[in-house]
């Protein structure tokens, strides 16, 4: 597979997760914890299937269990300090410190062998940051009651899914099908987390048990698949730049359907977000 090949796969990921804020709304009011663990549960499902008819689950015995250990934290971490971040602190802050991690793809990944890290990939980050910025800062609820906790652990979310991002890159020797394992201790460490720290509310209704299997199927589990490929194949500059497309997307689709309304805002993201992976793309082409 050529790595422009392995790049636009990668991007499949990106457009999974701008449906995870119209399928989240959709299973309220569902828990996040318990979410979680029932999405996760879906997708490490569908990861079994997928590995038995594929290579077979011998293939998962074979897996260092250091790369399973690694796996799970990127996954549970990441979405723990996410939940906590915003029941401590339900804003656009919150919400743009947690949507750095793009940003921080794009600067880690000069610190990996074979990779250049060029200027366009920077600026074309900050750029596309910018556009993010607009769609986050100018949502409903804005920056008031943004409290340091919830930014600290934000920053943390962001800062763990980039760090698991970019890291996979070492493991490209190992199997995507190690990523089912990764879904399934995600899936029980989450049930845990639930039973520990939540009351348990069931979606209501068709449409609110149809968006939690439409979320286990694609954006918390097909979509890990996707990423865990193409990260060890890809252009992982340009594919850091393009996750900023996911608020992008997300808004689009909830303008779509009807939840939130098509403002100035969304149309300079639009530019901003679009000349920022341009910028990189071309960097990219460069190189």
């Amino acid at each position: 597979m050529t790595r422009n090949k392995a790049t636009a796969i990668g991007f499949t990921a990106v457009l999974m997760w701008a449906l995870l804020a119209l399928f989240t709304i959709g299973s309220a009011p569902t828990p996040p914890f318990l979410l979680s663990a029932m999405c996760f549960g879906i997708g490490g499902v569908i990861g079994l299937v997928w590995t038995v008819r594929g290579a077979g689950l011998g293939v998962l015995a074979k897996v260092d269990w250091k790369v399973y250990a690694f796996g799970t934290l990127g996954l549970f971490g990441y979405h723990f300090f996410y939940f906590t971040a915003f029941r401590w602190g339900p804003n656009a802050s919150t919400g743009l410190i947690a949507y750095l991690w793009p940003l921080f793809i794009v600067l880690l990944s000069g610190l990996l062998p074979g990779e250049n890290l060029r200027k366009g990939h920077v600026l074309g980050a900050v750029i596309a940051l910018v556009g993010a910025g607009v769609i986050v800062v100018t949502a409903d609820g804005g920056a008031a009651g943004a409290s340091l906790p919830a930014l600290g652990l934000a920053f943390l979310c962001a800062l763990t899914w980039s760090c698991y991002s970019v890291a996979s890159r070492y493991f490209g020797a190992v199997p995507t099908e190690s990523v089912t394992v990764f879904c399934l201790a995600t899936a029980v460490l989450s049930l845990l987390a639930h039973l520990g720290l939540e009351q348990s509310v069931w979606p209501e209704g068709a449409m609110g048990w149809a968006s939690v299997l439409a979320l286990g199927l694609g954006s918390v589990g097909a979509a890990f698949f996707t990423w865990d490929m193409r990260m060890k194949q890809g252009d992982i500059q340009l594919l850091g730049v393009a996750s900023y497309a996911a608020p992008l997307l997300s808004t689009l689709v909830l303008v779509l359907a009807g939840v939130a309304e098509a403002t100035w805002s969304l149309a300079l993201a639009t530019v901003l977000i679009t000349s920022g992976a341009a910028l990189a793309a071309y960097a990219s082409a460069a190189r």
